[in-house]
């Protein structure tokens, strides 16, 4: 009973916010219908999203509670860009992060419409970063970017019902994997051929993609844990 009134708690104050209003009434039948024609149930909803910096592409995976895999639902465009391919590894390089993250924040009042943060820096941002590693790493409206991964308005109304519905239903961290791009054999080649002088970055990207590779050939939720070293383990 405590967590059915923690549940709608949120999602009453959620619907404070005038934006968050205007997203359930302009999109709410849009997700839901993309959620229907995959038999998932809105208020059953797991998400999962997946971020390709070199694509631009913001993929939207989602499951039934009960469930073991995900499905894609739904692939949007990343409206702008900033930084290049790597990791961010310190305050104003203006680099998107690479890496295994979760959203912490939601924000109906941000400055850039509605906005999902990042649990950015994590564990292993921490470990190869040095000095200050900077911080308010979002998904979010305006079409505007500084190492943020950013939507139109319209999208972003999307996206944040999708996460707030999975937030509702109980999902304490909604997983966000963050690659540089499509990490399949042949994308790997290429880019390790590309950045063959930097070897630490290739280093990592390998590391990156063993979970990569898992998570597309399972569709399921990695379990994520990080060594003495800031590399990636998947249990």
């Amino acid at each position: 009973m405590i967590g059915s009134t923690l549940k709608a708690d949120f999602l009453a104050d959620q619907k404070k916010f005038q934006r968050v209003r205007t997203a359930i009434s302009e999109k709410e039948a849009v997700v839901k219908e993309k959620l229907n024609s995959e038999n998932i149930k809105h208020d059953e909803l797991e998400i999962l999203i997946t971020v390709f910096k070199q694509e631009k592409q913001l993929e939207i995976y989602a499951k039934n509670k009960n469930d073991l895999e995900y499905k894609k639902v739904v692939s949007y465009e990343i409206c702008q860009s900033s930084g290049e391919l790597g990791p961010k590894r310190m305050e104003g390089d203006g680099q998107v992060p690479e890496g295994f993250y979760f959203i912490e924040k939601f924000n109906p009042v941000s400055n850039f419409y509605l906005s999902l943060g990042i649990n950015y820096p994590n564990e292993s941002d921490r470990k190869f970063g040095t000095g200050r590693l900077g911080g308010d790493i979002f998904i979010h409206g305006n079409c505007v970017t500084i190492g943020c991964v950013p939507m139109t308005d319209e999208i972003i109304k999307e996206i944040y019902l999708y996460a707030l519905f999975a937030k509702n239903n109980g999902q304490e961290r909604i997983k966000a994997y963050f690659f540089p791009f499509r990490m399949n054999d042949e994308s790997m080649t290429k880019y390790k051929e590309e950045y063959k002088a930097n070897t630490s970055l290739i280093i990592f990207w390998m590391n990156l993609k063993l979970g990569y590779d898992k998570f597309i050939k399972n569709k399921r939720e990695l379990k994520v844990s990080v060594d003495n070293k800031g590399r990636y383990i998947f249990n």
